[in-house]
């Protein structure tokens, strides 16, 4: 049976491969699309991949039909016009044929936050240069997002399917008939559709911005940094941060005032931030012309954060790797290191490249002095140093080296730059993506000051309706620690290192589409489990986000000595029953969910997170489920090793 438990593992095992993990798009996948209808222009290539045949929505009268009702409302109509090549009432009028009310053009919060929807849901309907009109942004630009928006290209199944262009007609009375049943089943449906009444799409984030109003119980029960100079690590995402380059764009703040006071309210002292250090530090190898605008932008960030006791971290997979054709690589040959699909490691065993790491963390160390530190993954993700994916042994300078020499090699030239600056910044390394066979000697030659992250649930043995497997991440059914962990910090500790649990608190890919599930107490559990194994620093969980939720108050609440009804009642004041029925309801959601199928290959192409959204489709589509972004009719894969029945 097929027991795979991790993230690098799963892809691997489905055939995706080497771009599917996370690395840049392979250059012999690109293709020229089509020229710019409006503009005539060419657009610059981007990814395609195995490209096949979209599929066709055949439950609308045309594709027309599926374009306008997918996108109405979430795209101003001028738009939609203009992609189609007619005016904004013939759209209205084919809209108002499928019984959708007119809508009032999105804002510009919506706009810019809407992006990956969009893309997501023209991505069988527009080619490139249509869907560059629909966003309204350039080629270059869409294939940044592909890229580097949480690796948006592979959740996309690492394929652009082939679209035929998509113009207006005029519909036919067969398709106004069709047209006219889909608005009889909105109007059974939806009778309610004023659109003035409904909650605006975002408008969480308007609630979560605004200043929190104190109410009784509220308040972190335990320690936080603005109390106490040595605080348990308390670290979560934004939970409505862009991924690419979050600090270019002010309009955009990731971590605002109000979202910062309500994570303080619930215990977390530490927030993370996922950034390139070229954007933020000169290195030799690339240039940009926006460091000083993004260094202000996080200057600022880092003292809000501070005023409200959270210390700002930084994530970095560094160096990035560049194309084969960067004049970097024809000015320094010797930086050049494996290559993978078009792009070069820029190779770390290069004196010159290990001196500008460090010096461009110490220059940033410098102009950012509130920074509370750093976290890394080492070997895995984007292609980096030359063991980042495993190649090292075909670059004439790594292969002289272990692994661990090079993969420790990056921490230490971070740590390095730490100190150089003056030693106030954290250094997390993260032990993600570490082969079994060469996680120790990694740790063995970590640097003094760094301290060890894991996965807590990693390797931890479970069985699921009778079918054993063992969890790799993104567990809150499964209540670590695991194995793995447990290994790896006792080597971290050996050394009088400090080690660091990394969790998911607040949802995960076995149901990220709510903002928190209501299982405290496996969250209470796992917390004291980690609390008696002496763990007491937590990252609370990855890009999914960490809402202010009572998730996050559990673990305040169980690192200072408390219990799940200790919770409860600080929740929900001195009211016995009320308090009580509190606890019985998380710990009866808490006993189901430890029920879950869980395995790394069904949480990432299981429908978990799309639900009713997936369509149901009637005949077989040929497509393999996406991770984490479309299922579409892949069973197998959604089941994974658990059988039919």
């Amino acid at each position: 049976m097929n027991r795979l438990s991790s993230r690098r593992e799963f892809l691997v095992s489905t055939g995706w491969g080497l771009a599917a993990l996370g690395f840049p798009p392979a250059a012999g996948l690109l293709g020229a699309v089509e020229p710019d209808g409006n503009s005539g222009a060419p657009v610059t290539v981007l990814p395609e991949g195995a490209a096949r045949a979209a599929l066709e929505a055949g439950w609308f009268p045309n594709r027309m039909h599926a374009f306008i009702w997918r996108n109405q409302g979430l795209v101003a109509m001028d738009r939609l016009a203009a992609v189609l090549g007619c005016t904004e009432e013939e759209v209205a009028g084919v809209a108002r044929g499928m019984g959708l009310e007119k809508c009032d053009p999105p804002g510009e919060t919506l706009r810019r936050r809407s992006h990956l929807t969009i893309i997501r849901r023209n991505w069988h309907l527009l080619p490139y240069d249509q869907l560059l009109v629909l966003l309204g942004w350039s080629a270059e630009q869409l294939a940044y997002t592909l890229r580097e928006d949480d690796f948006f290209f592979i959740k996309l199944g690492s394929l652009k399917p082939r679209c035929a262009p998509l113009r207006w007609t005029a519909p036919t009375d067969a398709e106004k008939v069709r047209a006219g049943e889909i608005a009889r089943l909105v109007e059974a449906h939806f009778p309610q559709r004023d659109n003035a009444a409904r909650d605006p799409l975002f408008s969480f984030i308007d609630k979560l911005k605004a200043p929190l109003a104190a109410a009784p119980g509220s308040g972190p029960k335990g320690r936080n940094a603005a109390t106490d100079p040595h605080p348990p690590l308390r670290m979560g995402y934004s939970y409505f941060a862009l991924c690419g380059d979050p600090l270019l764009d002010p309009a955009l703040d990731p971590f605002p005032d109000g979202l910062l006071e309500r994570l303080a309210a619930v215990g977390e002292n530490a927030v993370w931030l996922h950034v390139e250090l070229p954007h933020l530090s000169s290195v030799p190898w690339s240039e940009d012309a926006n460091i000083q605008k993004r260094r202000a932008a996080l200057t600022e960030l880092a003292a809000r954060a501070g005023r409200h006791g959270i210390k700002l971290f930084l994530y970095f997979n560094e160096p990035r790797a560049l194309t084969k054709m960067s004049p970097v690589f024809q000015a320094h040959p010797d930086w050049r290191g494996v290559e993978e699909n078009g792009y070069h490691a820029v190779c770390t065993s290069a004196p010159a490249v290990r001196d500008g790491l460090r010096d461009a963390v110490a220059d940033l160390c410098r102009a950012v002095p509130d920074l509370g530190g750093f976290f890394t993954i080492t070997a895995s993700e984007n292609l980096t140093h030359c063991w980042s994916h495993g190649q090292g042994a075909k670059c004439p300078r790594c292969r002289e080296k272990s692994a661990g020499e090079v993969i420790a090699g990056v921490s230490l030239a971070i740590a390095e730059g730490i100190r150089l600056a003056g030693g106030s910044q954290r250094y997390l390394a993260w032990d993600w993506g570490w082969p079994d066979d060469q996680a120790l000697d990694i740790i063995a030659r970590l640097p003094a000051m760094a301290e060890l992250v894991s996965v807590s649930e990693w390797a931890l043995p479970i069985n699921r309706g009778g079918v054993e497997s063992t969890v790799g991440e993104y567990s809150i059914s499964s209540i670590g620690p695991g194995p793995r962990a447990r290994r790896h910090w006792e080597a971290a500790r050996k050394r009088g290192l400090r080690v660091v649990a990394k969790i998911q608190c607040g949802n995960t890919w076995e149901m990220s589409a709510v903002p928190w599930l209501p299982v405290l107490e496996n969250i209470t559990r796992h917390a004291t489990a980690l609390r008696e194994a002496g763990v007491n620093d937590i990252m609370l969980g990855w890009t999914l986000g960490c809402h202010p939720s009572p998730n996050l108050a559990a673990i305040d609440e169980i690192g200072s000595g408390g219990s799940l009804e200790t919770l409860a009642l600080r929740r929900h004041g001195p009211d016995q029953p009320t308090a009580t029925a509190a606890a019985i309801f998380w710990s009866a959601c808490s006993s189901a969910f430890r029920e879950f199928p869980y395995h790394i290959g069904t949480v990432y192409s299981a429908p978990l997170q799309m639900g009713p959204a997936n369509p149901l489709w009637p005949a077989p589509t040929g497509y393999a489920a996406c991770m984490v972004g479309i299922p579409y009719d892949d069973l197998p894969a959604w089941r994974s090793i658990y059988p039919p029945e």
